[in-house]
């Protein structure tokens, strides 16, 4: 690397650790100055303005949960195999995160009602990873390994929904064994969708699982 780019890359590595603790709106020139102890004018330099270096750090933090998540992830056998790795590399990368909190999350909480320019860059991210879950899922069914009438959408909205149950139980609870308990969570939700009819969820009797919509129905019925 070039020495800007080594300073660069200095500034987005405190960057990302002060917004996994302050959130991305705690991001400022001047917060980052006094963290790496440059002059303010030398961090805006390399930003030009708070706006890019809140987007820099998104992108930074993309490329890095690409890295952790998603390569390793597609090294898997295409089908279920492909999709449990990404499952179980995002689990792990929360996990790692308990003490400092996921951008993603915790910038959407931030953001959910804030348009522009740095909403839209984590919301693309957002939607770039879905995108790779939607296409492990729909590369399960052409495989066989989930029904033919599988709703691909519903089951990526199930499967975000157990990492932001994770997140809060782990992170806000400091609850034990929320980890497996997505894990196992995540099990459930591939054998409902899985072929054939889906089974009764342990600890519900078969008038229960009716009720519920857990009968062996089509999936569109339920």
């Amino acid at each position: 690397m070039a020495k800007g780019q080594q300073t660069r890359a200095t500034i987005l590595e405190a960057a990302l650790n002060l917004a996994s603790q302050m959130g991305i709106e705690g991001l400022s020139i001047g917060a980052l100055a006094e963290v790496t102890g440059m002059s303010k004018s030398g961090v805006f330099a390399h930003f030009g303005s708070r706006e890019e270096l809140q987007i820099s750090v998104i992108r930074e933090y993309h490329e890095r949960f690409s890295a952790e998540v998603f390569l390793p992830a597609i090294r898997e056998e295409r089908g279920l195999p492909r999709l449990r790795a990404m499952f179980e590399g995002w689990v792990a990368m929360v996990a790692t995160e308990i003490d400092s909190g996921c951008i993603y999350i915790s910038g959407a909480v931030e953001f959910d009602d804030r348009p522009g320019p740095v909403r839209d860059a984590l919301a693309g991210m957002v939607l770039t990873w879905h995108g790779a879950l939607d296409k492990a899922i729909r590369m399960a069914m052409d495989m066989g390994h989930l029904r033919e009438d599988t709703d691909p959408m519903q089951m990526l909205f199930e499967i975000h929904g157990l990492i932001l149950s994770l997140h809060h139980d782990a992170r806000f609870l400091r609850s034990k064994g929320a980890e497996d308990r997505a894990r196992a969570a995540f099990e459930r939700v591939v054998q409902f969708y899985a072929l054939g009819a889906p089974s009764t969820p342990s600890g519900m009797v078969a008038s229960d699982a009716a009720k519920a919509g857990f009968a062996s129905a089509p999936l569109a019925a339920v």
